[in-house]
């Protein structure tokens, strides 16, 4: 087996290994690539690594174009809108040369307008709490986990990350006087959480298979042996989270499972308190938890709920309940069989739903009386057929706007302020595009394809106005279709490099995410996950029958567990696509879910099946998981692979396994890159960031454009 150019790639060494399992003995060759630490396993990475440098060095050129493209189409040096939150405008900005975000913030007066404050000049009084890239200097990676203030805006509680592991060490530092602590916490998990007098902070750490457990309180100014467990989670499909309410009284911990979910809270003015809990857990019942003032009367609980036996459905309800009752739950905004109620933000005097209707997101507004009750909704309007609307930072509990980041795939980001008397929407930021970017070139459709079993599939596309519909378009088709994870239309600099060069970009919005609503991910996983493979191969298929590309033009790609979509689809239909990408792929799904002992696999278990103990589901994975179903690979098309030694989600070895046994079924053409520095999210910093995208756009470019 050669490539293209004639070189000839490595070769993984085959070392039979059996396992059984419910009666079935499979040999599985790779399985020796697990071992992390063998010289032979870094040598073969590198290996590859080296061989795909050779045969994509004619890329390099294309490459940097695209990599400068990105690049000039970006204002280096920008800012986020500022956000108001006790007295102080808090934002982001970003310098021209530097990988990461500053992190600062001003003195706030009595105007509620954010102040004007221009990229590159610099800002009267502006205290800068975080420069991510001092942080980051002399390290190959370097990522920020958990980011809060205390509430009295003395300490800022931060974690770093410099392998791409997860594993986050916390500091806290005094704003005041700008200095380090002495209180530093190695190996905790992302999220954080301050008690109202800023005297105790809250945070999690994980078990051996990197699943958050446990919460921690910490008093400032002590050492760490010191810090006490306020709670800790036995049950291993569960996984724990805490924060701050926005009305800053309570604080809460999460208890989550694929599909349940249970709440603790206590005071946050008494932080030594023993935890209470809401609603103890329901199996497949789910709930999630805010604080609600109330000007006259008892303070309340709002909770978004599945709950059927009171007044919940697959959708979700919004119910309140006392504060001295927690478990008494009463309908405020019922379930509806078309609307998915996605959260909730509620404010002094409003009340804010993130829904799902028909694909498209949405937001209803609620004012709330004096006594809780919410008053007639509205839902605010957008333009565009295709969109996605999302709550931005919203910190302050009392408030007069609603601060909303929105999309399009033809439209930057835009951050609204909704002001919530007059019903206006305030433009404060539209992210800029420089070199002459005209929306009015593109125009984006809504399409829909027929699955095999006659569902109808939406799928979201995107060209410019001049792309012809015969046929000869390359077209790129992303997937993703687990997790109820919705890939809703949103503006990618980087895509404006593929759709100027004539492609048509697609979103195969597949069973096993949210777009639908609840159902729709229902019927895309466990032992109906085949549905998201073969909704993506119907999507396929569409695009090609509708004129939008053909099949030689035709690449598709996903990502993580987007990636074992990638897989299971080449499997199934090598003859719809003309490239696969896949990155972090999931595609040893099998042996990993029947490893507890991995890190997430237990919690998996919800979402995929348990094959260690249930022959059922074991016999329907082992079905579809690409590593165990590569079949004639000679027909298999050109096939771009990506992964990162330190990624903790979908560990390096699956995409490494998978490669190899692709090359021996024949796979005429696998290029396949290992990230040696990085996590699941691939390299840090923008730039190497740019330049992976970069890569990869030149890789599809070259094979289908």
């Amino acid at each position: 087996m050669t490539s293209e150019r004639g070189e000839q790639p490595p070769v993984a060494r085959r070392v039979p290994s059996e396992r059984t399992q419910h009666g079935d003995t499979v040999v599985d060759e790779y399985a020796w690539l697990a071992d992390k630490q063998a010289p032979e396993t870094l040598a073969y990475l590198r290996a590859e690594n080296a061989w795909t440098e050779r045969v994509t060095a004619h890329l390099g050129d294309l490459r940097e174009q695209i990599f400068t493209e990105i690049k000039d189409r970006t204002q280096e040096t920008d800012l986020s809108v500022p956000t108001r939150k006790a007295g102080w405008w808090y934002y982001t900005r970003t310098v021209e040369g530097q990988q990461y975000p500053i992190h600062c913030r001003v003195k706030a007066g009595d105007d509620p307008t954010p102040p004007s404050v221009e990229p590159g000049v610099p800002v009267a009084g502006e205290d800068v709490l975080l420069d991510q890239n001092e942080l980051a200097d002399g390290h190959e990676f370097f990522a920020l986990g958990t980011f809060t203030v205390s509430v009295d805006g003395r300490f800022l509680a931060y974690a770093d990350d410099f392998a791409g592991d997860e594993r986050f060490t916390l500091r806290v530092k005094d704003l005041a006087s700008g200095e380090l602590l002495d209180d530093e916490v190695p190996d905790t998990a992302y999220g954080a959480a301050w008690s109202a007098d800023s005297t105790h902070l809250f945070y999690l750490t994980v078990d051996d298979a990197w699943r958050p457990y446990r919460v921690w309180r910490h008093r400032i100014g002590t050492k760490a042996s010191d810090d006490v467990i306020v709670y800790e989670e036995p049950d291993e499909r569960f996984w724990v989270g805490v924060g701050l309410t926005r009305s800053e009284r309570y604080i809460l911990i999460d208890l989550h499972s694929k599909v349940t979910s249970e709440v603790r809270y206590l005071p946050a003015d008494d932080p030594t308190a023993e935890p209470t809990l809401i609603r103890a857990r329901k199996q497949d019942v789910e709930y999630e938890v805010d604080h609600q003032i109330v000007h006259s009367g008892p303070d309340r609980f709002l909770v978004l709920h599945n709950d059927s036996s009171v007044g919940g459905g697959v959708n979700f309800a919004l119910a309140a309940a006392p504060v001295d009752a927690p478990d008494e739950w009463t309908t405020v905004v019922p379930h509806a069989d078309d609307t998915r109620l996605l959260d909730f933000d509620v404010f002094a005097d409003h009340l804010v739903l993130s829904l799902r209707r028909n694909v498209l997101t949405g937001l209803r507004v609620y004012p709330l009386a004096v006594d809780g009750a919410l008053g007639e909704g509205h839902d605010v309007a957008f333009p565009e057929p295709l969109y996605s609307v999302d709550p931005d930072l919203n910190a302050e509990y009392d408030t007069d706007t609603f601060r909303l980041s929105y999309t399009s795939l033809v439209t930057p980001r835009s951050v609204y302020d909704y002001l919530f008397a007059t019903r206006e929407l305030v433009l404060r930021k539209r992210t800029p595009v420089l070199g002459g970017y005209d929306p009015e070139q593109y125009e984006q459709f809504r399409e829909w394809a027929v699955a095999p079993d006659g569902t109808r599939v939406p799928i979201s596309v995107v060209a410019r106005r001049d792309t012809p519909r015969d046929g000869t378009a390359p077209c790129l088709l992303y997937g993703y279709g687990s997790y109820e994870i919705s890939v809703d239309p949103s503006f990618q600099v980087a895509r404006l490099s593929l759709l100027d060069r004539g492609f048509v970009y697609a979103i195969a919005h597949v069973r096993g995410g949210g777009e639908m609503g609840r159902a729709w991910y229902d019927d895309g996983k466990m032992l109906r996950k085949k549905n998201t493979f073969t909704d993506f191969v119907a999507c396929a298929r569409h695009l090609v029958d509708a004129g939008w590309t053909s099949v030689p033009k035709l690449a598709a790609y996903g990502g993580s567990a987007g990636g074992l979509l990638m897989g299971a689809v080449v499997n199934e239909a090598p003859d719809a696509f003309g490239a696969i990408a896949a990155v972090v792929p999931f595609v040893d799904a099998l042996n990993s879910i029947l490893d507890p002992s991995l890190p997430l696999t237990v919690i998996e278990w919800d979402e995929w099946g348990d094959p260690l103990h249930n022959a059922d589901v074991y016999a329907y994975m082992k079905s579809y998981s690409p590593y165990e179903n590569v079949g004639d690979a000679s027909t298999y098309p050109p096939i771009y692979v990506e992964t990162s030694l330190n990624d903790t989600r979908v560990l390096y070895h699956e995409p490494a396994k998978w490669v190899a046994r692709l090359r021996a079924a024949g796979a005429p053409h696998v290029t396949f890159k290992t990230e040696m520095e990085a996590g699941h999210a691939g390299p840090s910093g923008r730039y190497n960031t740019w330049r992976e995208t970069a890569r990869l756009y030149a890789w599809i470019v070259d094979t289908v454009g």
